[in-house]
């Protein structure tokens, strides 16, 4: 029988959750944790994470998974290196359903940056003021250029006092859209974006406002990965499990 592990906390997650649900396929949503109210989903869930490679591998030993399925954001780069490790070490069959990158089009000016360091080294000196799009656990570093105005925009409402002296929070969950995040650049005058190449399109409004409005786009780059088997669809997900497929890059 089928039992799948879903490495989750994403759209792309939650969509496959649901998708499991209908096809009647035994599945268990994990999550890290971070976001204190996720989206709703119909699986059993375990929240919080493995305790590394081996911690992992004893979980899906001990749960009966057949298959692992890494849904999780593209910048998971810990939690999706140790599921290709795990998996590989007990044979248990995985995929990586992982939604494309964005890619450069005509009226875009980015920056491309290979990390968070690189997206602070590539500001600039004038003070500006930023839309700084990567998410609450990568701001410290920001703070090495506290001549800019930033503004931040969390799923959850921070819990404690922001390391940047010039912050303003939005509290809102995605998708968005264009036309909300050109009202957002333009009621506080945003000169800079940066954001980190998720990809997908819940979360891609504000590069697309960026381009209308001619900003520069530090854009930061996923982080590489070991070769493994991915698709992009929910659809080919199911395929995989119902077949026991092994599908290529």
């Amino acid at each position: 029988m089928t039992r799948a592990l879903i490495l989750g906390g994403t759209g792309n997650a939650n969509a496959l959750a649901a998708a499991l649900v209908r096809a009647k396929i035994d599945a268990i949503y994990s999550y890290a944790g971070r976001t204190q109210i996720p989206l709703p989903h119909a699986l059993p869930t375990r929240v919080g994470g493995f305790g590394g490679v081996d911690g992992l591998a004893n979980f899906i030993r001990e749960a009966a998974i057949t298959h692992v399925v890494d849904a999780t954001h593209p910048f998971a780069a810990e939690m999706s290196r140790n599921a290709a490790i795990a998996c590989a070490a007990i044979g248990v069959p995985l995929l990586a359903l992982e939604r494309a990158p964005w890619t450069r089009t005509a009226g875009d000016h980015w920056i491309e940056v290979a990390d968070i360091a690189g997206a602070v080294a590539a500001l600039p000196e004038r003070p500006a003021r930023v839309f700084l799009a990567i998410g609450r656990q990568h701001i410290a570093p920001f703070a090495q250029r506290p001549q800019h105005a930033y503004t931040l925009r969390f799923v959850d409402a921070p819990d404690g006092a922001l390391p940047l002296p010039d912050a303003e929070v939005i509290v809102s969950r995605g998708p968005f859209t264009q036309e909300g995040d050109l009202a957002l650049m333009r009621e506080r005058g945003i000169e800079w974006l940066v954001a980190r190449n998720a990809g997908g399109d819940g979360a891609r409004a504000k590069i697309d406002a960026a381009r209308e409005l001619g900003l520069p786009v530090i854009m930061i780059a996923r982080p590489e990965l070991a070769e493994r088997p991915r698709v992009a669809s929910v659809d080919e997900v199911l395929a995989w499990l119902s077949h026991d497929a092994r599908l290529g890059a």
